[in-house]
């Protein structure tokens, strides 16, 4: 018989003062971004996420490359890595047709996300896999015939959004540290200083002071020539 897995953690201070500086943020965000977030934010947010998201798996493109890619620039670099970048992009604009609480949703984006990289795309692995620094393992995942129950019982549990670190050994250290402990303990810690230290740099971002030169960089940075006033003012 297998029983529903709730993965075991301590609640401790750092946890507890993480939560409470994120409800802070989430709180400022609100009220001063959501409603009216700019063009340049949104693509800046936009290319980070697929950067930071698709680094951790191994792709060696970089935010210069990938911001040409979304401009339909040309690019040199590994066929592989480009084409899981167009994937990236392909389903971070179409984001509304996923619904974040459905298995079957969650199958449609894997496709998207990986066909021309995998034989089959769309369908849960069939194959073990770990993380393997050297000649040691640091992170041993599920059994392939476990991943279908596993993946169920985790949008039922699933208490947040996840964000992709940009910090790739950090990720594998927090994982590392909690197989050994067997608690997700320092994987929380860890995601909820990713989310804080986003938040932080999303207010640093609405805070910052634009020159005019910064702001006609930003156009041109977008092959526009012609742009309103408003659109000026909204950068």
């Amino acid at each position: 018989m297998i029983v529903s897995m709730k993965p075991p953690y301590d609640l401790n201070s750092k946890i507890l003062k993480l939560i409470t500086s994120i409800s802070e943020s989430i709180g400022e965000v609100n009220a001063s971004l959501l409603n009216k977030p700019s063009p340049q934010l949104r693509k800046q947010n936009k290319i980070k996420t697929i950067h930071s998201s698709l680094k951790i798996e191994g792709n060696t493109l970089t935010e210069d490359q990938i911001t040409a890619i979304l401009d339909n620039k040309t690019v040199i670099g590994p066929q592989e890595d480009i084409t899981e970048v167009k994937n990236a992009i392909n389903v971070y604009e179409n984001l509304k047709r996923f619904d974040s609480s459905s298995e079957k949703s969650f199958l449609l984006a894997h496709k998207s996300l990986m066909t021309g990289l995998i034989k089959d795309p769309g369908k849960f692995r069939t194959q073990g896999v770990g993380i393997v620094k050297g000649a040691e393992v640091e992170h041993l995942a599920p059994s392939y015939d476990n991943v279908p129950f596993l993946m169920r019982d985790l949008f039922e549990f699933l208490p947040f959004e996840t964000l992709i670190s940009q910090k790739q050994q950090d990720y594998y250290k927090a994982l590392s540290d909690s197989d050994k402990e067997g608690k997700s303990t320092k994987f929380i810690e860890y995601m909820l200083s990713v989310i804080d230290t986003s938040l932080a740099e999303l207010l640093n971002f609405k805070n910052r002071t634009l020159t005019q030169v910064d702001r006609l960089e930003y156009f041109v940075a977008l092959d526009k020539n012609v742009f309103s006033r408003k659109d000026y003012m909204l950068v």
